[in-house]
């Protein structure tokens, strides 16, 4: 599992993963914002298996 998320891609997601599983935790946007676990949970690991078959790199490459 080598990283494939890039720092900028990272952010995005995570700010978005808490903001929607804020919005589904006050009721505003109900049960489907805890979808936002899926955008936080890769940004903090840094990988996307939906990049893999599409063989996409955000992150700088050495």
């Amino acid at each position: 599992m080598t990283q494939n998320v890039g720092s900028v891609d990272r952010a995005i997601r995570i700010i978005a993963g808490l903001i929607l599983i804020g919005l589904a935790a006050t009721g505003k946007i109900g049960v489907w914002g805890y979808i936002g676990v899926v955008p936080l949970a890769t940004g903090l690991i840094g990988w996307c298996p939906a990049y893999l078959p599409f063989g996409i790199k955000t992150c700088k490459t050495k």
